[in-house]
């Protein structure tokens, strides 16, 4: 890893964990081994590496919808698998992450809304569209609505007014309104998928917590 990728990567460690805001450049440079003058030769400002984090967690983010896409046996497994990587990723984000973004670095925020808006309403629209053609969603849904429900649905948890982060966890928060869409979407068939999928997910977590 050369240190323009190493400073990427140690940067989004510390923005996922802290927030952007309280995360100042001296902080990087220190976590790195490396002096700030350092750093400034591979990252002209802040915005610079937000910049820089930002396209590449989305890049990364694109992949793994579209390997979970790749992998899913039907809309419903998608939407698990899904869950899990968001689960994962979640469990250790600071969810001041998003207001951070919108507050300090809007060019940086616009470009996650952009991805949000366009390449996250599609992933969302095509499993509609899957789900009610095998039957494992109600037919009489109307898409267009579902897709944008489910894209702000999907920035509650990160609202920290409406869920303190003291209080909730983004984790498990996020993971109740991806169970709750996904069981109003279902047919009487998709729910009995829903369960055999939470069965296995629950046999899994269980045998993952007796290995530790």
């Amino acid at each position: 890893m050369d240190v323009k990728e190493r400073i990427l990567v140690k940067a989004e460690e510390l923005f996922l964990q802290y927030g952007i805001r309280s995360v100042s450049m001296d902080d990087i440079a220190n976590s790195l081994g490396m002096s700030k003058k350092t750093l400034y030769q591979y990252y002209a400002d802040k915005d610079e590496l937000v910049d820089a984090v930002v396209d590449g967690h989305i890049s990364g983010m694109q992949a793994d919808c579209l390997t979970c896409r790749k992998d899913a046996k039907d809309a419903i497994h998608e939407i698990f698998i899904m869950m899990e990587r968001i689960m994962d990723e979640f469990s250790n984000m600071n969810p001041m992450l998003l207001y951070d973004l919108e507050k300090f670095h809007f060019r940086a925020y616009r470009r996650f809304k952009d991805h949000k808006d366009k390449f996250l309403a599609q992933i969302i629209r095509q499993n509609i569209e899957w789900g009610i053609k095998e039957e494992m969603y109600r037919p009489d849904i109307n898409v267009d609505i579902i897709t944008k429900f489910r894209l702000e649905s999907m920035m509650v948890p990160f609202n920290v007014s409406v869920f303190p982060p003291g209080k909730y966890n983004l984790a498990i928060l996020s993971e109740k309104i991806i169970e709750h869409f996904v069981y109003g979407l279902a047919t009487i068939k998709g729910h009995k998928l829903i369960q055999k999928y939470n069965e296995q997910r629950q046999k899994k977590l269980s045998y993952a917590e007796s290995k530790k």
